[in-house]
């Protein structure tokens, strides 16, 4: 399996890159929290630029790409913290109207052993619900008002509800198209989660080499090197990791699709939420205040490790593959 980029690839990750640092700067993304993790203009800047319709075929005004891609685009949608039922709209978006051109925001809700929980619901259009019979669909207005929220949130930028029970749904997919979407979201999210890795890791060192201590940079110290280094390794064994995934997917024939995706969710969820805490460790009190973005990437780490399975479960779901 080739893990080079081709040059496309690079463009691709590199454009959105470009324009996430221009639409999505920090200072932005932490006013996002007013209004629900979505605000709709930027919302359809991110449709317009094709991170929703990247894999719908040309036909359908996509790009007909393949989840490396996704892949690519969603590792940077995670670094730089954007907030947003991205990966449920992205999945989705051939089976909802609305959802590819950012028209309608979609969010899912995940029926299985734990709460009911919607994220996102005050900004939502549209819930997805998932359970074993397949998926159904339901307009988010109905469910407003029989949520409750759970505050404070753990994310101040993904606000969550809790729902008593399942809503009534119309028919939208059945349970093999279901288990695809699950498998596909859960490496999106994976893909997420390398992002953050990456970029607490980023913040960590440029951190090391500006604070200085006895008359010099903390990180010309051989303990905070350590730390640093073990960070860069963690986030480039969840890089790979999430590339195998959406590689495999694309090529099902190369591997046991399952046990990548699980082993990329499990490797990213590991490499985020450790790296948060190191960097944290890397910037000693300063770390703790809200000024300062290490806390923000670590709680979004957190939330979306628990989604689609938790680093515990996928390595249940990897032994039970064996």
């Amino acid at each position: 399996m080739d893990f080079d980029l081709t040059s496309d690839q690079e463009d691709l990750q590199e454009g959105v890159r470009k324009l996430l640092q221009g639409r999505f700067p920090m200072a932005a993304v932490r006013e996002l929290a007013s209004t629900a993790g979505v605000e709709r203009a930027r919302w359809r800047e991110l449709a317009q630029a094709g991170v929703f319709a990247l894999r719908l075929p040309e036909a359908e005004g996509g790009a007909g790409l393949g989840m490396a891609e996704a892949a690519l685009v969603f590792e940077e949608l995670g670094r730089a913290l954007v907030p947003g039922p991205l990966v449920a709209s992205h999945v989705v978006a051939g089976a909802v109207a609305g959802a590819a051109e950012g028209d309608r925001v979609v969010g899912v809700l995940e029926v299985g052993p734990g709460p009911l929980v919607v994220e996102h619901l005050d900004a939502l259009d549209e819930v997805v619900v998932l359970d074993a019979d397949g998926a159904g669909v339901v307009e988010a207005g109905e469910l407003r008002a029989a949520a409750q929220p759970l505050a404070p949130p753990l994310d101040p930028l993904v606000p969550v509800h809790r729902l008593a029970a399942v809503p009534a749904t119309r028919a939208l997919a059945g349970p093999d198209v279901s288990a695809r979407w699950r498998l596909e979201a859960a490496a999106l999210t994976a893909a997420a989660l390398a992002g953050i890795a990456r970029a607490v890791t980023d913040l960590g060192v440029a951190y090391a080499k500006e604070r200085r201590q006895f008359d010099r940079p903390i990180g010309s110290f051989q303990a905070v090197k350590h730390v640093l280094a073990d960070m860069l390794v963690r986030t480039e064994v969840a890089r790979a990791s999430v590339y195998a995934a959406a590689a495999t997917l694309d090529h099902p024939e190369v591997g046991d699709v399952r046990r990548a995706v699980a082993g990329a969710k499990a490797v990213a969820g590991d490499a985020a939420t450790e790296n948060g805490k190191a960097c944290l460790q890397v910037h000693g009190g300063m770390g703790f205040t809200w000024e300062v973005d290490v806390h923000l990437y670590l709680k979004r780490a957190w939330v979306l490790d628990t989604q689609w399975g938790s680093a515990g479960a996928q390595a249940e779901v990897i032994a039970g593959l064996l």
